[in-house]
């Protein structure tokens, strides 16, 4: 025990860590910074159960519990879920994990206002659906609170005054009920955090967003000073740019421009001549970035043990090199680096399409 009391010490572990559960050699290793404001400490990479839901494909329950407990004791401390992933079964797997794990050991964040894959259901920012949401989650999650209750890509709202005027003072009353600790605000567009965060009376700590501190779009810097002075912690997702990065390549549905999904087939192309894993390289890039966390997700032990590497070793010499080739030779030079309004425009259109039929 002495032994254990001089790693906590001399590693400044959180206040999540707990003795007898944290693999202390593991858990030393990870890096902590200041989300925001909060006062909370989280690890620099984070676990996003989205994959929990089957998302990317279809998991297996047994081992999502198994990657769960494993990230935990492996020092991760901040975990994020939705409603939409599996339309449920994302918590509802989570829930059953966390049954058995400290809830000091872990801050866990949740959403509302994104839901079900019928295209009438998907979204509803109204207030009453927002704290039914909430008692929804906590009731998967078997939980009595969560530490952040987030709006869900907000960009997808008929508008801003909506989440401004509705969305946001229902998570309020959430906050103020004890359910939920802090409030975030999520999407991919980035000028609608600006937009949202100066007009609303209600005090928002987090933002979450993804796929822009990326190797092929790093446009979040931008925005970073500005959190900042807020006193806004930064949560950032999917480093690979939701498999752009990676091998085995994008999804089908992905909506990146021809010309992203193009410049970044090269790039993993190249790095496989290479003998370099450009998930790797694509990760230890976004860990540089001024952001307090980073998610990944995924169902896979094997997967997660990857991206740990990430954190616990930085890069050879080689592989700067290959990461520096790539960015120059094939990201760099693309004209446009987002796909920011394509999901979105996709949606209204089928929307109008729905209300024209009826």
């Amino acid at each position: 025990m002495v032994i254990l009391n001089n790693y906590i010490d001399c590693f400044r572990f959180p206040e999540t860590f707990v003795e007898g559960f944290h693999d202390g050699n593991s858990a030393s290793k990870m890096r902590y910074k200041d989300l925001g404001n909060t006062g909370m400490k989280v690890s620099v990479l984070s676990y996003g159960a989205s994959s929990l839901g089957s998302v990317f494909h279809e998991t297996n329950d047994s081992e999502s519990q198994k990657v769960v407990e494993f990230v935990l004791k492996s020092g991760i401390n901040y975990i994020d879920t939705a409603p939409w992933y599996g339309h449920g079964k994302s918590e509802t797997v989570l829930g059953k994990a966390l049954s058995s794990i400290p809830r000091q050991s872990y801050y866990l964040a949740t959403k509302v206002g994104r839901y079900q894959p019928e295209v009438e259901k998907m979204f509803d920012f109204r207030a009453e659906r927002v704290i039914q949401s909430v008692d929804e989650s906590l009731e998967r999650l078997g939980l009595e609170y969560v530490d952040i209750i987030q709006v869900h890509d907000m960009e997808f709202a008929p508008n801003l005054d909506i989440i401004i005027n509705e969305t946001l003072p229902a998570l309020q009353k959430v906050k103020d009920s004890g359910k939920a600790k802090f409030i975030g605000i999520t999407g991919y567009p980035l000028e609608n955090f600006k937009t949202v965060i100066d007009r609303s009376t209600i005090k928002i700590d987090t933002v979450l967003t993804y796929c822009r501190a990326c190797m092929h779009d790093n446009s979040l810097v931008d925005y970073i000073p500005y959190f900042q002075e807020k006193g806004i912690g930064i949560v950032n997702a999917s480093p690979i740019g939701m498999g752009l990065l990676s091998n085995r390549g994008p999804p089908e549905w992905h909506p990146a421009l021809t010309e992203i999904k193009e410049a970044c087939k090269k790039c993993a192309e190249y790095c496989k001549e290479q003998n370099v894993d450009i998930s790797r390289i694509a990760t230890a890039f976004t860990l540089q970035q001024e952001v307090a966390t980073t998610l990944v997700s995924s169902a896979s032990l094997e997967n997660m043990k990857k991206n740990l590497d990430s954190v616990y070793n930085s890069l050879t010499e080689k592989e700067k090199q290959v990461s520096n080739y790539v960015i120059n030779t094939y990201l760099d030079p693309l004209p446009v680096k987002h796909w920011e309004g394509a999901e979105v425009a996709q949606y209204r259109d089928s929307m109008a399409k729905l209300i024209s039929s009826n």
